[in-house]
């Protein structure tokens, strides 16, 4: 039996979040530690505004999570399914799919 259209959906939309190298470059980062947007900046060598602008399209994806302490907020990532995705996604592109698939699938005949 088929999911919901609706999953199939929500699951693109979850995967486009995915799409735009800064904001992998976002999740990398708070991969490996919270951060705040000035923090987030000065590593990626972006306006504050353009970071807070990703930092939105993540949180609506609910990727990431912020706590304000103080006048600052800290980002990081939503939960530990956001941190496997991640991982596996870097498992996939550096995976030999070229072996795998060859050699299983397309064997040439002499």
């Amino acid at each position: 039996m088929m999911p919901p259209v609706k999953d199939f959906f929500d699951l693109a939309n979850l995967y486009k979040a995915f799409s735009d190298p800064t904001r992998v470059k976002i999740l990398w980062a708070l991969h490996c530690n919270e951060m705040c947007v000035c923090d987030l900046a000065a590593l990626l060598n972006m306006t504050k505004s353009a970071i807070s602008h990703q930092l939105g399209t993540l949180r609506m994806r609910n990727l990431v999570k912020f706590q304000k302490l103080g006048k600052v907020v800290y980002y990081s990532l939503a939960d530990d399914h956001v941190k496997e995705i991640f991982e596996r996604g870097f498992d996939h592109i550096h995976h030999d799919l070229n072996n795998l698939f060859f050699k299983s699938c397309c064997r040439v005949s002499d």
